[in-house]
């Protein structure tokens, strides 16, 4: 019994918290090396994609602040040449005591990487939807329990067929929103430090319910953990087409680079 909690657990929180930081972590890197290539033109960049990318991302924070009952005292949409650069915030409060609103650190924290990946995915349904259908039907999260290999192949796939889609305008206007969006999913420290202040809540409570589920009812626990990978399988998605975005950026901002040289 205990062990198939503990089996349940781990996939649930693997195949959530664990994509959604993996995923965090390699765009970060994505969108670091895209302003490095750059070079002196990687701020200005920064504030032309931030026109529409950085209220997003603050509006982001804020929907989820909302959902998890914090009271937003103060937000900054967009704000030029400020003295730390950043380019905009949402203050928050709540009440320390309510679990709840504790667990909503996480959320409210790293809101600008699903949120932002969410409205990637639609903005693709919207203008590439065979391509879409492709990335639905090539990421599986049950497959990916049974045979990890098929992560890879799922991803040829989708960039073989993301990349035939180059010869539609629909393409093109997918990669200048996509980058616009993808260069501002990166959380600041100070996002991350709230996100890391709720996992630790998040995943005691995730436990507990994981506990009280086995001992009632094995068929229950399975029941929610494969609610939970259904859930991660729209996750993995929305995922990997905003890291296409990101790694596309990257591979523009070489070519950028290589151009400068010459």
């Amino acid at each position: 019994m205990i062990e198939d909690i503990l089996v349940c657990y781990a996939l649930q929180i693997v195949f959530t918290v664990g994509l959604i930081v993996l995923f965090g972590f390699i765009i970060a890197l994505c969108n670091k090396r895209f302003y490095v290539n750059f070079g002196n033109y990687g701020r200005a960049v920064c504030y032309i994609t931030g026109v529409i990318g950085t209220p997003i991302h603050e509006c982001a924070h804020a929907l989820f602040c909302v959902i998890f009952g914090h009271k937003v005292t103060e937000i900054k949409l967009y704000v030029i040449n400020s003295a730390d650069g950043t380019l905009g915030y949402v203050c928050h409060s709540y009440n320390p005591k309510n679990i709840y609103h504790k667990i909503g650190n996480f959320f409210i924290g790293i809101a600008p990487i699903t949120v932002i990946a969410a409205i990637l995915y639609l903005t693709a349904y919207l203008l590439l939807p065979e391509f879409v259908s492709t990335v639905n039907e090539s990421f599986a999260i049950a497959d990916f329990v049974l045979d990890i290999g098929k992560v890879f192949t799922g991803l040829l796939n989708v960039l073989q067929a993301f990349f035939l889609c180059a010869a539609s305008w629909q393409w093109w206007v997918f990669i200048i929103i996509g980058i616009f969006l993808s260069l501002h999913m990166t959380l600041s420290r100070a996002d991350v430090k709230g996100a890391m202040s709720g996992m630790f809540f998040l995943l005691v409570t995730v436990l507990i319910a994981d506990v009280i589920l086995g001992f009632v009812s094995g068929n229950l626990l399975n029941v929610f953990t494969r609610k939970v990978l259904s859930m991660a399988g729209y996750l993995l998605c929305i995922f990997v087409l905003a890291l296409i975005i990101s790694v596309t950026a990257v591979l523009l901002s070489f070519t950028f680079k290589a151009i400068k040289r010459i």
